[in-house]
Formats: C-alpha cells, sequence, structure tokens
C-alpha cells in the first residue's frame, strides 16, 4: 500500500445546534464510516450516532484533557485511520477545543477535511435582521475573573465600533444577566439581539437595549447567541486628545469629578471611559 493510501484523515464534521433533522447526508455518513469520532461530550456524540444508527466508538477531546489525548490520536491518524471531529452543537473548532486536534493533524501530515453544517453565530445574525457586509465573532468571553471579561468585552466593542460591524458573542445562560448589564453601561443605546434555543422548539429571538433585553429575560435557559449592533463609531486619537484637554481645562478650572463626567458623556464617551479618563488625570 502506498504511503498516500494510507494517510490518515481527520474529518471536521459539523453537527446540529439543536435540531437533529439539520444533520447533513454527508455529516451522517462521515460519523458512520469514520474509524473514531472523537467528540467534546461522548455523552451528546452518542445521541447523534444513535440517530444515524452507527456504531462508531468514541472519545472525548476537551480543554481538559485535549493535551493528553494528542499523541493517541495523532498515531492512529498516522496508521492511517479515519477521525471525525464534531463538537457539542456547531463547528468544530470555533469556540471549541478542537482546533488544537486540528493543527496538530495538519502538522503530522494527516488530510484535514471539512464537512460543513450548522453553526450559531450565522444563525444567530441571520435571525437578527441586521444589514452587514460581515461581523466581528468574539465567541466566548472569559468565565471569570470580571476584570478580564471586561477588557476583553471592552476590545471587542471597540474593534467591532472601528469596523462599523455589529459584534457577536456566545454567553452561557446564567451569565447572560451580567453580560447585559455590562452592555447597557457601555453602550446603552446598541441594539442587541439575544438568541437562544435555536433550531429548538422554544426557539426564541429577544431584540432591543440591552435594559429593554434584560427587562425581558425569565430565567434564562439554553446558551445564547448575542449580535449588538448599531454601536456609536469609534473614537479617534484626535477625539481622545480632545476629550484629555477637555479634562486638563476642567481641572484648572475647578470643575469636580461629576461635572467632568458629565461633560465627557456629552461629547460621547461611554461612563466607564469617561469615569477612567477622569481618574487618570487625576492621578497624573
Amino acid at each position: 500500500m502506498s504511503a498516500q493510501a494510507r494517510r490518515g484523515r481527520l474529518l471536521v464534521v459539523g453537527t446540529p445546534i439543536g435540531n437533529l433533522g439539520d444533520l447533513t447526508p454527508r455529516a451522517a455518513d462521515a460519523l458512520r464510516s469514520a474509524d473514531l469520532v472523537v467528540a467534546e461530550d461522548t455523552r451528546l456524540a452518542a445521541r447523534l450516532l444513535a440517530h444515524v444508527g452507527a456504531r462508531t466508538p468514541t472519545q472525548s477531546f476537551n480543554e481538559h484533557n485535549g493535551a493528553g489525548r494528542l499523541p493517541g490520536l495523532l498515531a492512529r491518524l498516522s496508521a492511517g485511520e479515519t477521525i471525525a471531529l464534531t463538537t457539542d452543537a456547531g463547528m468544530p473548532g470555533v469556540s471549541d477545543p478542537g482546533a488544537a486536534l486540528v493543527a496538530a493533524a495538519r502538522d503530522a501530515g494527516a488530510a484535514v477535511e471539512v464537512v460543513p453544517g450548522p453553526a450559531a453565530v450565522t444563525a444567530a445574525v441571520s435571525l437578527s435582521g441586521v444589514e452587514t457586509p460581515g461581523f466581528v465573532f468574539g465567541g466566548f468571553l472569559p468565565s471569570r475573573p470580571a476584570s478580564a471579561r471586561g477588557k476583553a468585552l471592552d476590545r471587542l466593542l471597540e474593534a467591532a465600533a472601528s469596523a462599523e460591524l455589529p459584534l457577536v458573542l456566545y454567553e452561557a445562560p446564567h451569565r447572560m444577566a451580567t453580560l447585559l448589564a455590562a452592555l447597557g453601561e457601555r453602550v446603552p443605546s446598541a441594539t442587541v439581539a439575544a438568541a437562544r434555543e435555536l433550531t429548538k422548539r422554544h426557539e426564541e429571538v429577544l431584540i432591543g437595549t440591552a435594559a429593554e433585553v434584560a427587562s425581558r429575560l425569565d430565567h434564562p435557559r439554553g446558551e445564547f447567541t448575542v449580535v449588538v449592533s448599531g454601536l456609536p463609531p469609534a473614537a479617534s486619537a484626535a477625539d481622545a486628545v480632545d476629550a484629555a484637554s477637555l479634562v486638563e481645562a476642567g481641572r484648572h478650572e475647578g470643575l469636580s469629578d461629576r461635572t467632568l463626567v458629565a461633560l465627557l458623556r456629552a461629547i460621547g464617551l461611554s461612563r466607564r471611559d469617561a469615569y477612567r479618563l477622569v481618574e487618570a488625570h487625576r492621578s497624573s
């Protein structure tokens, strides 16, 4: 047998984000024909395999055990086996630990092929009704600490505003209230589309400002995909200099911190950025 014929294959298989009927025929064939199905959660993989009548062995690959599983998986690929990589929902490697296996398999010389399927990010953007040539995808914010979440959100909002594109985030149900509060503080006038239970019986999309969506969010369940659009333009370098000059002039005139913050808010800065700038000039 030639070396090419023995070359292992990694099939990156898109899985349904909720409704099993969305599994493509090609994906079903991949799951049946593979020597091994690698899954983030093998319990969910077993449900998917039962749906297509497959008895393919499974192995978990997640953020906790991925590094330890890589050598064995690469050895199987080197032996010429076909491995199907799946995730709990959507496309493997998108906000998913499977990206490490994809990169390692390619570096090891295995054939890497994609079997595309549904993705929550594109489904939510479609349902949001936002006319846009693209979007900035941030995936999940850090779960903790709070400071890391805040910094990550600030960076993503700035990037999306600079590109004049919506920002798309994933969020767990128990953190949705915190995310909406943070968005309400930073971009109170932006439009938020919060999509949950996509493709399932109780699919729902709530649209409004962050405060309006929060007021309608009862007992969050299921992971959310959040589309934030209508972001205020990002401040230019000249704007930042003008704001700093305004604070310096205000300090010289003896204005209080509260008055300075009000002035900065009036020229378009968020409350958070206004307080930061005032604080920075207090200690400088």
